[in-house]
Parts: C-alpha cells; sequence; structure tokens
C-alpha cells in the first residue's frame, strides 16, 4: 500500500545559486521538483541543474559502496577492507618516500558539500603534506588572493549588491548562465533586469554576446585578456575628471597616490588598440558609472583566468572604493552569515600566501594548496618529493585542469590512486579504490561558503529527503574514519581518537552548524529555528560593516599591497611589447553552458537532450574566410594540443575569437556513464597550456588562448 504524497524543501547544492527547492515524493519514488516561491533567496527560481538532482539519486551507474580494480574490473569489497587498504598504502608510501609524496586534489562540488567541508581538511592535516590541490587554481584563486591582499581574509570578497545598485558593470561574466559565480545571487535574471526598472544601467563587458548581453542595456566587446588596462583606463579617467570619492571608506584607507601614479599614463587613447575598445567608449562608461547614484564593479571568470588575474580582480575592487560604491548600500558590500566561517580567524591576520613553495617552479601556496597548474608534473617528474599517491575528492582533473592529456598520463603513472566519488569517470578510472559518498538527496546540508557570497542574509538547513542504504557512507563518515586509522599508535593516542570519533559521530554535521549558528550575530538563532522555517530564514539586506569585518594586521586598507607591486613591471612591460602571436590565427575563451555544471551533470538525460552543445562558436567573417558553415567540423591546435568539434557561425562573437564550453570530453575505455556516452563532446583543457598562468597566482590561463582553427 502507498504512503501518502509529502512536501519536502531543501536548498539545491548544484551551483552557488543555492536555490530552494520544493519535492513532491511517495515513499521513495520523486513525483515533482519545483522552485520553492517561499524561500527567501531565491523566491521560486529554478534551473534544469534543481530537477536533475532526481537523476543523479537514481541514476545505475552511481557507485554506493567501495569498489577495487583488479585485473578482471571493477570488484566491489567491504568498507573495511577498503579503508584498511587505503590507510596502510598511505602510510607505507609516507614512510617510504615522505610526507609529500602522497597529494589531495578537491574538485568543486567539495565546497557544495557541508559534510566534505567539515571533515576533510581533518583528514587532510593529518597527511602533513604540502601537496593539497584543488579547483580553485582553476578558475577564483586570483580572486580570493586580491580579498586577501585587500582585506585579509580569502573569503572576503566583495558581493555586489544587485537589489539596490543603479550600475552594474559586468566584466567576463556571465551570471545569467552561472546565476552567479563568487556571488550567490539566484534568480539573477530578473535580478538584472529589475536594475533597468527602476532606472538603472546594465553594462556587460564580454568578447562574446552573451545570455546576459540580451538583457543588459549595454554590450562591450573587448579583446581577450585587455580588462585589465579598460580598467587602468577607466580609474585613469576616474580621477581625471575628478569622480574619486572614497566616502567613509577614506578613513581607513592609503595610498591613493599610488593608485593615481600607476594609472596616469593608460589613458583611453592609449589602450583603445589592445583592449579594442575605442576612447570615447571608456570615458561614456567611466561618467555612466560614477555618474549613477550607486554602482558595482563584477570582473569574475574570464577577468580571472587570464595571465593578469590578479591585477584585473585588484582593480576591480580598486575601482568600486575610489568610487566610493564600497561598502554602502548598492554598492559591493559583505553579507552578515549566520554561520560566520570567517569568526574563528578574526583579529588573527593569518599569512596564507607564498608560505610554501612548489617542488617544481617555485609556485606559491595559498591558503595551504598550491596552484592544480603543476600538479601533473609533480606526479611525472623523478626525484625528492616526488607524488607517488594521489587523493581525490569529487573531482575530475583530467577534464578540469589545464593539459588534460598530461594529467591523464600523470594520474595513470602514479603508483597509487584513491577517489572518493560515486562515478567512475575520467580521473577515477585510474583509481586503485574508489570510495563513494553518498548523494546530495540522502545528506543534509548548509551552505558554509555561499552564505558568505550572498547578495541577501539568509539562512537555511536542509534534511535529508531519503535515508541512505545500510551499505553507504557519508563523507563524513568516510573521512573521519581515514582520519582515525591513520592516527599514531599508543593507548593514550588510541583512546583519544576513539573519543573524538565518538563524538563526532553522535553530534555529526548537525551539532557543528547548531553551535556555529548558537555563537554568530544574530540572537536566539539555532538550528532548530532554521529546520522549523523549512524554506529558511530572511535576516535581511547587506549592511555596511567596515572597518570593523576587516582582516588586516592594523584594520586598514592598504590599495597598493607589496605583492601587487612587485608584480606592475610585468603589466608594463606587457603593455610595451604584446604583439599578436602570428604563429595562431585566433584566440580561445570558454564559456558555461547553463544545462551543465562544469565536468559533471553530463550522466542525466534531461541535462544533454536536445541539440549538440559541445560547439566552437566562430564569427560569420572567420567563418567566411576559413569556407565554414553551420554544423561543419573543424580541428582547433595550440601550442600543446588539438580537438575537433563543430562549429556554430554567430554574429555575437567578436571576429579573431572562438568559444567552446568547458566541461565536456569524455573518455570510455573503462568509465561507467552510459548516457554521457552519447554526448562525449571535447575537452576544451587539451588545448590548455599548463605552463600559461598569472604568474602573480598561479592560476591557470584559460581565456586569450592562442589557437589555429581548420576546417576538417
Amino acid at each position: 500500500m502507498m504512503n501518502k504524497i509529502k512536501t519536502h524543501y531543501r536548498a539545491c547544492n548544484v551551483c552557488e545559486a543555492t536555490c530552494g527547492l520544493e519535492i513532491k515524493y511517495q515513499d521513495n519514488k520523486i513525483l515533482s521538483i519545483k522552485g520553492d516561491k517561499k524561500d527567501p533567496l531565491s523566491k521560486g527560481h529554478i534551473c534544469p541543474k534543481g530537477v536533475a538532482l532526481q537523476d543523479i539519486y537514481y541514476d545505475p551507474d552511481r557507485l554506493k559502496q567501495p569498489v577495487k580494480k583488479t585485473q578482471d574490473g571493477w570488484q566491489k569489497i567491504s568498507w573495511n577492507q577498503a579503508f584498511d587498504e587505503v590507510t596502510n598504502k598511505i602510510k607505507s608510501i609516507q614512510k617510504q618516500h615522505g610526507n609529500d609524496a602522497v597529494a589531495i586534489y578537491s574538485g568543486n562540488p567539495t565546497v557544495h558539500n557541508m559534510g566534505a567541508m567539515l571533515f576533510m581538511p581533518m583528514f587532510s592535516r593529518l597527511l602533513r603534506t604540502k601537496n593539497r590541490y584543488s579547483a580553485t587554481s582553476v578558475d577564483q584563486l586570483a580572486d580570493q588572493l586580491a580579498a586577501y591582499l585587500l582585506f585579509g581574509h580569502q573569503l572576503l570578497v566583495p558581493v555586489p549588491d544587485l537589489d539596490r545598485t543603479d550600475c552594474l558593470l559586468i566584466i567576463g561574466a556571465n551570471p545569467v548562465v552561472s546565476n552567479g559565480s563568487m556571488m550567490t545571487a539566484p534568480k539573477v535574471a530578473q535580478r538584472l533586469k529589475d536594475i533597468r526598472k527602476r532606472g538603472g544601467k546594465v553594462i556587460n563587458v564580454d568578447p562574446r554576446f552573451t545570455e546576459t548581453s540580451k538583457i543588459a542595456d549595454q554590450h562591450i566587446y573587448i579583446n581577450p585578456a585587455a580588462d585589465v588596462y579598460l580598467l587602468l583606463a577607466m580609474l585613469h579617467v576616474v580621477f581625471e575628471k575628478q569622480y574619486d570619492n572614497l566616502r567613509h571608506v577614506k578613513e581607513f584607507t592609503h595610498d591613493i597616490q599610488d593608485i593615481k601614479n600607476l594609472v596616469k599614463p593608460y589613458t583611453p587613447a592609449s589602450v583603445a588598440e589592445i583592449t579594442g575598445i575605442e576612447a570615447q567608449t571608456i570615458e561614456d562608461l567611466v561618467d555612466t558609472f560614477c555618474q549613477s547614484k550607486s554602482a558595482c564593479c563584477y570582473p569574475r571568470f574570464g577577468a580571472s583566468t587570464q595571465k593578469f588575474g590578479t591585477l584585473t580582480q585588484w582593480l576591480g575592487n580598486v575601482l568600486n572604493i575610489v568610487t566610493g560604491n564600497f561598502d554602502r548600500a548598492g554598492g559591493v558590500m559583505f553579507a552578515k552569515p549566520a554561520l560566520d566561517i570567517l569568526a574563528p580567524a578574526k583579529n588573527k591576520f593569518k599569512k596564507v600566501f607564498g608560505k610554501n613553495h612548489s617542488r617544481l617552479k617555485g609556485l606559491p601556496s595559498f591558503a595551504g594548496e598550491l596552484p592544480v597548474s603543476v600538479l601533473a608534473d609533480e606526479i611525472l617528474t623523478e626525484g625528492e618529493g616526488q607524488i607517488k599517491m594521489l587523493i581525490t575528492n569529487s573531482g575530475n582533473p583530467v577534464i578540469s585542469t589545464p593539459n588534460g592529456n598530461k594529467m591523464d598520463k600523470a594520474l595513470q603513472s602514479l603508483d597509487y590512486m584513491v577517489a572518493v566519488d560515486f562515478y567512475v569517470n575520467e580521473s577515477s578510472r585510474h583509481a586503485n579504490i574508489i570510495l563513494p559518498p553518498t548523494s546530495a538527496l540522502e545528506r543534509s546540508h548548509y551552505n558554509m561558503a555561499f552564505h558568505t557570497l550572498a547578495v541577501q542574509n539568509t539562512a537555511k538547513y536542509t534534511e535529508p529527503l531519503f535515508d541512505s542504504e545500510k551499505n553507504q557512507r557519508s563523507d563524513m563518515q568516510i573521512f573521519v574514519e581515514l582520519w582515525s586509522r591513520l592516527q599514531p599508535g599508543g593507548l593514550k593516542n588510541k583512546f583519544k581518537t576513539w573519543m573524538t570519533k565518538r563524538v563526532i559521530y553522535k553530534n555529526g554535521e548537525a551539532g557543528i552548524i547548531d553551535a556555529g549558528l548558537k555563537k554568530g550575530p544574530y540572537p536566539d538563532l539555532n538550528l532548530a529555528k532554521v529546520i522549523a522555517s523549512k524554506h529558511g530564514i530572511d535576516l535581511g539586506a547587506l549592511q555596511p560593516c567596515m572597518p570593523e569585518r576587516l582582516f588586516t594586521i592594523d584594520q586598514q586598507i592598504h590599495l597598493m599591497p607589496e605583492e601587487i607591486k612587485a608584480d606592475i613591471g610585468r603589466l608594463e612591460d606587457n603593455f610595451i611589447n604584446d604583439k599578436p602571436d602570428s604563429e595562431f590565427n585566433m584566440q580561445l575563451i570558454g564559456r558555461r553552458d547553463p544545462r551543465t555544471n562544469n565536468s559533471w551533470m553530463h550522466n542525466s538525460h534531461r541535462m544533454v537532450k536536445g541539440k549538440q552543445r559541445c560547439v566552437a562558436i566562430v564569427n560569420n567573417q572567420d567563418a567566411e574566410k576559413h569556407d565554414l558553415k553551420n554544423g561543419d567540423s573543424i580541428k582547433v591546435t595550440s601550442k600543446i594540443g588539438e580537438i575537433t568539434l563543430p562549429v556554430s557561425v554567430s554574429q555575437e562573437i567578436k571576429p579573431g575569437i572562438i568559444s567552446i564550453p568547458h566541461g565536456w570530453g569524455h573518455v570510455f575505455d573503462d568509465i561507467q556513464l552510459s548516457i554521457a556516452k552519447k554526448h562525449a563532446g571535447v575537452n576544451i583543457n587539451i588545448l590548455m597550456d599548463e605552463n600559461s598562468m598569472d604568474e602573480l597566482s598561479g592560476n591557470a590561463v584559460l581565456s586569450g588562448v592562442p589557437v589555429n582553427i581548420q576546417k576538417e
């Protein structure tokens, strides 16, 4: 006999938007997934990714218990055997080759997973290895480094106050597709339309006329990787026309004269050629920005993943500050999260940049991680400190990191590999053992990171929709078990470890979240109240919080940090000597597909059905030059690799530019993704040179990559 139909409310944890979901279900069957109209942040918005959560839950390809690679293929093993083999291998490799011989890589889904966020660091610290890597250095390291240098903490990233601003300047971002990136802003398309309805302006700067451009007031085409020079010229005009006005921020902000001296040579006319933007357009842009009652500059993915990514992000912050659009309504602001993950570090400035350096290339660490661009070479290059074992958590670096072919070769060469993942994918196929965690619908969730980056203060806790099966393990259980088995011996330490594990299992993630809420900035708020609300609690609009929120040593903002000063010479040299590479005829930029999320979600039929979306977009002029028509197959060649894919001809992209989506390129030697096999696409990162990076941060260069195209 069937039980009655029930309703479950939760926050989607696929992307940063964290939209509220209303799920109708009966027993173990989902009947519908819709947007939760009472969610205070998303207000009923939902995208296809939220609906596809059920596809992951029901996916027959999803692993639910550990598997081990054998000569006869993947074989299921017990959790006890898996934990024993993994921890014994970690101990033996580190004993023989040193702690740094074991590396760990965390993929993007880690930050969307409360259990992994809370307990993976505990396990990672116990490894005592400097070889920690993550997807951060693929796409957002520049943002976080700029925040750290200016405001003292890598997560103190200013967020545009979308609901009150009068002018939004978007550089290298497509929030209509991403629903915000480093900015939690569900229903962003409506929020942008609302800016225009109240008489404001939305201006999009991008080499491609994007989905965001279609609802903006103005689109400005720019050459790839030239954003830094646009911002320099804008600041030149700001000071020339005396638009600068720091407002209350003046009391604790320094180095204004240094900024004036820096931007003085960069007139709009001087950067017109390198940016591809006419001088008058730049002047008009500054007039619009500075004459608005309030304004925000929002540079993102395309601005970060280039050779001057950190300088670009830094200048975006400087523009907001010197025009009086920092820490005030309608400008860029900071959230006041109910559970403040920055609180433990308050008034304890911690150096997190350059504490360690990679064995090869000497790249600086940031927040305990090294840039992932060097990971493949650290595995392949022999010598003291060579990586012999890799542990990945919900990551697919073969698809997601530069030079995917080299990464594939590197993973294949490892002495041992472990993947915490519930799929056999392009990376985990190289693992000796795969430890699969529960899926999103089988676990609790609280958005620890994204409440910190939200355009509105809210709190929402999600309980599991379905119970996990008896033989499944959560992320918490996996990492706590690995941690406990790696602890040094001795009766005293064993007892301490046993007691700690017991407390963790008793209180779980919910206990930690409850304690964090009770210590937070909202009196009388606790987990029980958040759960009882079902839809989440509205905690109000963003509020000014400077200088109290600063984490710098002196609680002051220094606009010209020493690390930035040291990189200015590279910028100036490039400005004088920058010339197109005559060996290549096009520049490559990436793009995000609205129905996918990086390298995952492709094993859901509803996400990949319909017309082929892994296609290269080129301008009509370039198509005519190369005799290309829609659907033709082209070969795209870079310095290090080549791929072949269909072409789409469009007037919506700047001539000389080609755009290819990231996250595709599935291979099927021994992976088990049945639906994705029919929609493989190509891996754009095969074209990305791992040696090309923002030299200051080590962030990979994924925008403005020189390539050739040729009709097949």
